[in-house]
């Protein structure tokens, strides 16, 4: 089935709606894209809610988030949409995407990438805050701008700058285990140095620690979980970083350190009901 440029791939009653996954050619990427999308029966009956984007970290695809971490049972409880995209480009053949697990295919960083051989088709950010959103009003029953982001390590960076560089884009935010203060972690800073070259001031504007600095919006109504025995903490998410700049700039946040949860999908489908009631209160009372 195609409508809108969409082909449906795969269709699955799940708690009373439908999880699905959809094919489409993106602009912004040039190359054929896949992205999941959870429509609870409030929009399968043709009743346009509340949507939420979810941006998966380095390796996964549209698929590790659908099948992993059980939150289809709350957003139909909740009566919202749920959007999960790709993490990148996939088959360019260009040369070194599939050298690393952590650069290149499966580790899009949400940036768009100013480099030569990657700036024609990494532009993840633009095809998260623009393009896949217009094709999501275009082809579902979701209610025009009225939706939030969240996502878990690579993704909750994703999750993080696209708020921060967005006023007033997302009702809410929230992220597992964030890569909060990517300038300074190992990831990402070999992303960064790839996409956007070696200079660390081409850095910072997606680096959430240090755009937090410089917030001037709405509240952001921003959660993050955390697992205190996560073995990324120290050296290449740095939570403690963004909290700090949050205090500094006066930007509200609850941050919860999880005593024994670690970087997992474990970790993830613990939490995910209580972000799915986070993400749903601000999106419906958005509305009220």
């Amino acid at each position: 089935m195609s409508a809108n440029g969409v082909t449906l791939v795969s269709s699955n009653r799940c708690f009373g709606g439908r999880q699905e996954v959809y094919s489409h050619d993106s602009e912004q990427l040039k190359c054929k894209m896949l992205f999941s999308i959870y429509i609870p029966p409030k929009a399968v009956d043709g009743v346009k809610v509340p949507v939420l984007y979810w941006l998966s970290g380095l390796t996964c695809t549209e698929q590790n988030f659908i099948i992993k971490s059980g939150f289809q049972r709350y957003a139909s409880d909740e009566g919202i949409v749920v959007v999960a995209p790709d993490t990148s480009p996939r088959g360019l053949n260009i040369e070194g995407e599939d050298t690393d697990y952590d650069f290149g295919t499966g580790a899009g960083f949400y940036v768009d990438s100013t480099q030569d051989k990657w700036k024609d088709n990494y532009r993840m950010y633009s095809y998260v805050t623009k393009e896949l959103p217009l094709i999501i009003e275009q082809n579902f029953a979701v209610i025009s701008g009225c939706q939030s982001i969240t996502g878990h390590s690579m993704g909750g960076h994703g999750a993080l700058i696209c708020a921060l560089k967005n006023p007033g884009l997302y009702r809410s935010v929230s992220a597992f285990a964030p890569i909060a203060n990517p300038s300074k972690g190992k990831w990402g800073q070999k992303c960064f140095k790839g996409y956007l070259g070696d200079n660390p001031k081409d850095w910072e504007e997606w680096d959430s620690t240090l755009l937090v600095d410089k917030y001037n919006g709405p509240p952001l109504n921003l959660l993050i979980d955390q697992g205190s025995t996560d073995p990324y903490l120290a050296d290449d998410l740095m939570g403690k970083n963004f909290v700090e700049s949050c205090a500094g700039a006066k930007v509200p946040v609850i941050y919860r350190l999880q005593e024994g949860y670690d970087h997992s999908f474990f970790f993830v489908s613990t939490f995910i009901g209580q972000h799915i009631a986070h993400h749903a209160k601000a999106l419906y009372d958005s509305i009220a």
